[in-house]
């Protein structure tokens, strides 16, 4: 078995700057593998030294593209290797012609580089980058190739020719079986991750690495030139705390801590606009005779199409144009859709030759009905939302339109007849504006930050477009254990940490009632099962723009408290004064969260 691992150096985020400009300062910055890349390496390993075991041939490929100094992630999947007798071989791709690559430039390169190298049966990446966060690249890479994928595999085994996996989704999971050669993305929580100190790094041979610049790959366009997006102007988001610490008899904190709450205005509702409805404003019917913005419609998920078909529908009156529904047959409901913005419907309904398969269309398949129907209609944009679906179906539907695709956008505007999409960086400290060049445009969208329209009396148009399934993903099973809408819709997100038990949420019940709070978590709590993933708070998890956020008991590490930054006021309690959490929040109380939190709802209920 040949295995290819895709991996990518990204910066220590927590040291980043910008220049007058606007533009990130990578000169200096410390820069590392990947966390999602870090299980993807050591899953390939195992996999190779399984098989050594069994008496098989594996070799193991671990590839980045990226300046020579990336070299140093290639050293250290390289040297995990040889602590467990499995050789890898490392290829960078490099070259100043590869400057500028946006995630479809990437893959191409990424892609020309694998066939090349190859080929290989089991190509293996990140989930996400945790400096962009976008998921593009593997499903890119998986059109380009023309190779099944799947997503955030948190387990995985072998059984000859054939993965069976799980993986894990925004609010749930799906058990899928696909036969190689395939593509998968790892989650986080997949296996140990490869972690290799400098001396060990450093002590890897430079003829271990094969170097391939763009000429080795062929004409391109690479780079800047092969990038269908381009970078505008960056927004820090820059966050002002009070940082008021309080200390001394328990009640009394508690009562300063709610005066500031009150005159902070943190205990009202949740401010419109910010995931919720706007008012009166009610779309008006589109023109079908100007342009089309498209929206894709993931299954079963009404808040999240509402939220983009409001948007879709505010767009197209700046455009004077119209909005189009691409949904599968159960959620085409013209009148409902309508409703919410669309003036089309686009159904998506197995072919005839479907036959069995008719009742399983994967990401893959609707992707290529996406693609087929664009490539036809040429609408002006197209939107997905970003979840692990939406991001897979934009991602293959992008790269074989040669699309350019924003990914986890936050807000868009219009600007001389062109989208400009608003995507947050390096754990939401930066927001950029993204524009294509390529004739359709396309963005994935953060579910629950987008305002939606109050609901119309217009029904849509409907049409068909057949879907050809192929076959190569089998989904056995799937569930839903949450909502990735619930957090953020909350006005209110109390976060716990490791530091208390499943058998202690009973103790934060009269929290959440008096505050209408929903709960949420760290990575500890998730990773030990005791949360929901779609509750995780952070660089790994979600980011959520709550009116109040109340930390109890967590010690408030920056991997966490990144994906707060955008709440209104912060209120921590913790005992130890230490805790960097403190330095993050507008108010804290010190004092053991058993005693403080029957304090804390006894006050708020004798004011609210």
């Amino acid at each position: 078995m040949r295995i290819a691992v895709v991996v990518k150096q990204v910066p220590t985020f927590t040291e980043m700057a910008l220049d007058d400009d606007g533009r990130l300062i990578r000169a200096g910055l410390p820069l590392e593998l990947n966390p999602y890349c870090r299980r993807a390496v050591s899953q390939a390993v195992e996999i190779a030294a399984a098989a050594a075991e069994a008496g098989e041939e594996a070799t193991v490929t671990v590839v980045t593209l990226g300046p020579t100094s990336a070299d140093d992630v290639l050293r250290e999947a390289i040297a995990w290797g040889s602590e467990r007798d499995v050789e890898i071989d490392g290829l960078l791709v490099t070259d100043p012609a590869f400057a500028g690559s946006d995630t479809l430039a990437t893959a191409r390169a990424l892609a020309a580089a694998l066939r090349l190298a190859g080929p290989f049966d089991l190509i293996l990446a990140g989930r996400n980058s945790v400096d962009a966060d976008t998921g593009q690249v593997p499903p890119e890479l998986a059109e380009l190739l023309d190779l099944p994928f799947l997503t955030g595999v948190r387990t995985m085994a072998m059984e000859g020719r054939t993965v069976v996996a799980r993986c894990e989704h925004d609010d749930g999971w799906v058990e899928a079986a696909v036969d190689l050669p395939a593509v998968l993305s790892c989650a986080e929580r997949l296996i140990e991750p490869c972690k290799v100190d400098p001396a060990g790094r450093a002590a890897v041979p430079d003829g271990r690495i094969r170097r391939l610049a763009a000429a080795d790959l062929g004409t391109g366009p690479w780079g800047q030139a092969g990038s269908p997006t381009r970078v505008g102007a960056v927004r820090v988001h820059e966050v002002h705390r009070e940082g008021i610490l309080l200390d001394g008899p328990l009640d009394d904190q508690v009562r300063a801590a709610v005066d500031v709450l009150v005159r902070r205005g943190s205990l009202a509702a949740r401010a419109e606009g910010a995931g919720g409805v706007l008012g009166e404003t009610v779309p008006r019917p589109g023109n079908r005779a100007g342009p089309a913005v498209a929206v894709i419609l993931e299954a079963d998920r009404n808040h999240v199409a509402q939220e983009l078909l409001s948007t879709a529908a505010e767009l197209a009156e700046e455009i004077d144009g119209h909005v189009v529904a691409l949904a599968g047959p159960a959620d085409a409901d013209p009148g409902r859709l309508g409703a919410w913005g669309a003036d089309e419907v686009v159904m998506l309904v197995p072919s005839p030759e479907a036959g069995p398969m008719a009742d399983g269309l994967t990401a893959e398949d609707i992707a290529g009905a996406v693609a087929d129907w664009a490539g036809q209609a040429q609408p002006w944009a197209v939107l997905a939302p970003s979840t692990a679906w939406g991001r897979e179906v934009a991602g293959r539907a992008a790269a074989r339109l040669g699309a350019g695709l924003t990914g986890d956008a936050v807000g868009f505007d219009v600007d001389d007849g062109r989208l400009v999409a608003w995507k947050p960086a390096f754990g939401g400290q930066v927001v950029a504006a993204i524009t294509a060049s390529s004739p359709i445009q396309m963005a994935t969208v953060r579910p629950g930050m987008l305002p939606r329209r109050e609901p119309r009396h217009d029904g849509a148009a409907v049409s068909r477009q057949p879907v050809a399934p192929r076959g190569r993903v089998r989904i056995l099973a799937h569930a839903r254990d949450d909502d990735t809408n619930t957090l953020a819709e909350a006005a209110v997100v109390v976060g716990v940490g490791g530091g208390l038990t499943p058998d202690d949420y009973a103790d934060l019940e009269p929290l959440l009632d008096v505050l209408g709070a929903e709960l949420g978590a760290t990575r500890k709590v998730t990773d030990r099962g005791w949360q929901p993933h779609a509750r995780q708070i952070g660089i790994t998890g979600r980011s959520i723009a709550p009116n109040l956020y109340v930390a109890i008991a967590l010690s408030g590490k920056f991997n966490h408290m990144v994906g707060v930054r955008s709440a209104g006021t912060i209120l921590a309690i913790n005992e130890d004064r230490d805790v960097p959490v403190f330095a993050a929040a507008d108010i804290g109380i010190t004092a053991d969260w058993r005693k403080a939190v029957p304090a804390l709802v006894a006050e708020l209920r004798s004011r609210l």
